[in-house]
């Protein structure tokens, strides 16, 4: 995949990596005045309230579980925080931050938010809005590029959510509200191998959005229960299981992909569109359908 990514382009990724990690100190062993360094801080940023389980803190950091364990036994010498094992189960651990944790903790926010002061702080009102607009653009773009869409279990708890909230989402578009029961195929055992494939897309482990294709004998495969979460839309998350759900359906030889859709779902069909499909006549007899579409899989 990255022999394919123009060389500028790469070339300006790593200028725009070393200017923020040395505007933001990144690069310093007491990191905003501090005993410790940025990895340490970090970690203290994340322990807060009651405490947290080490595997949700190394997951978000993306962390290997060996560095995480060395920079926590620092946090605990130093008396900001304290690790403990589960009676329950020697492999869970939640680190909680002690008095003094709590109040050096609030001291980082402080210079934190100093820190980030002094960027904007040179620059024009035009330049700020501009600035913090771009970061928000680069935050969800690197998380873009962290979104995995793969096989899953309809069944599973992260499945059966996703689908909750799209069943809900429908519910609340539709003039006339949704009822999964009156719409086709609403047994989600369907959408196993063989007969089919459901998908989940994660974001920080977080299922953020879901699909599934039924292959069917007539050479076409059907695709249904697209839906992402509101906070992801923009990211291409939409696109990726749409192509995850084709790819599917090319390894299990199906000559095109079929679906159809509500008119209300006006950025569905923009996707769709946009990614080949075109309006064909009504393949079903599917209760909340306006518009049906089809695109081969040559």
């Amino acid at each position: 995949m990255t022999e394919n990514i123009d060389g500028a382009a790469v070339a300006s990724v790593r200028a725009f990596n070393r200017a923020v990690t040395t505007r933001v100190g990144a690069l310093e062993d007491h990191y905003l005045g501090s005993t410790r360094s940025l990895g340490s801080s970090r970690v203290l940023w994340e322990v807060d309230g009651d405490g947290v389980d080490v595997r949700d803190i190394r997951e978000r950091l993306e962390l290997d579980s060996g560095y995480l364990s060395r920079l926590l036994r620092s946090l605990e010498r130093e008396g900001l925080v304290t690790v403990e094992g589960s009676p329950v189960d020697s492999r869970v651990r939640s680190v909680r931050p002690t008095h003094a944790g709590r109040a050096e903790r609030a001291e980082l926010d402080r210079r934190s938010d100093e820190l980030a002061a002094s960027l904007l702080a040179p620059l024009s009102d035009g330049q700020r809005r501009r600035l913090v607009d771009a970061m928000d653009t680069v935050m969800r773009l690197l998380d873009a590029g962290l979104v995995e869409v793969e096989p899953a279990d309809a069944a599973s708890d992260d499945a059966r959510r996703c689908l909750a909230a799209y069943y809900d989402e429908l519910a609340r578009r539709f003039p006339d509200g949704f009822d999964p029961g009156q719409s086709l195929h609403p047994d989600t055992d369907e959408f196993a191998e063989p007969t089919g494939r459901f998908v989940l897309a994660h974001l920080h482990s977080r299922a953020i959005g879901c699909g599934a294709v039924l292959f069917q004998d007539d050479g076409r495969a059907y695709l249904k229960r697209m839906w992402v979460d509101e906070s992801v839309r923009g990211m291409g998350v939409g696109r990726r299981i749409l192509e995850a759900l084709e790819q599917a359906a090319r390894e299990h030889g199906a000559a095109s992909a079929v679906l159809e859709t509500n008119a209300t779902l006006t950025e569905a069909i923009a996707m769709y569109r946009k990614a080949g499909y075109v309006e064909v006549e009504p393949f079903n007899d599917e209760f909340y359908a306006d518009l049906w579409f089809e695109k081969p899989l040559g």
